[in-house]
């Protein structure tokens, strides 16, 4: 029962340290896709994206790709820590399958840019400022989409953490580094809610994510792939 236990236990470990990198790879596709956006120029983001439109295209499924891939994460890291505190663990997943859900429908919004952009009955319906400004705001609407879904995230990078800290069979220097990262998401998401200056201080914010991000879940990746369960 002993090795069929830490086989389970192995086994969603290495689930979720293959998971995570298909994350990550996806994710880099759609920082790829973002810099099609210019930012207060909705004329040049328009013809970027026309003449990109493959590559729009591309993002959207890598969206889809990796918010499947974080389905996958989400079930694995629940069963490698449901040990610790089976109710806890649960929860844990369940915000971020929140998150996926939200993420999801942001997402949509890409698609409504697209419709926009190369509807022709859009296109003869309206002017092209007209078509341009609606399309901005489908793409405000999707970052408004995730700056909501990275509070859920937030609040799962913080659960995951709190029970590796908890746990005697993971190091708690990976919990508390993933509790730092989770005041990093949970910084830059209210941030964008309540400051009215947070577009032109975007990357500051930024960077309270990013940094804590990489080293927390790319540390614990690493760890779950070679010594986890």
């Amino acid at each position: 029962m002993t090795d069929i236990a830490d086989l389970s236990l192995r086994g969603a470990a290495l689930i979720a340290g293959l998971g995570y990198p298909v994350v990550f790879i996806f994710g880099f596709a759609n920082v790829r896709r973002d810099k099609l956006v210019v930012r207060g120029d909705a004329a040049a983001t328009a013809n970027n994206i026309v003449a990109s439109e493959s590559r729009f295209r591309v993002g959207i499924a890598s969206w889809m790709v990796m918010l499947a891939a974080d389905l996958v994460v989400a079930w694995a890291l629940y069963v490698f820590l449901k040990p610790v505190s089976e109710s806890l663990s649960l929860l844990t997943a369940w915000v971020r399958l929140v998150y996926v859900a939200v993420a999801a429908i942001a997402v949509v919004n890409l698609l409504s840019v697209l419709e926009v952009l190369t509807s022709p009955n859009d296109s003869e319906a309206f002017q092209p400022d007209q078509v341009n400004a609606q399309a901005m705001r489908f793409l405000s609407s999707y970052d408004f989409g995730f700056n909501v879904g990275y509070v859920f995230f937030g609040l799962h990078i913080l659960g995951l953490g709190y029970l590796i800290v908890r746990s005697d069979y993971i190091p708690k220097v990976l919990g508390v580094l993933l509790i730092v990262a989770s005041v990093g998401y949970l910084i830059d998401s209210f941030a964008s809610f309540l400051s009215s200056d947070y577009a032109n201080n975007e990357a500051l914010f930024f960077v309270f994510v990013a940094v804590p991000a990489i080293i927390s879940e790319l540390s614990l990746t690493v760890w779950l792939l070679l010594w986890g369960g």
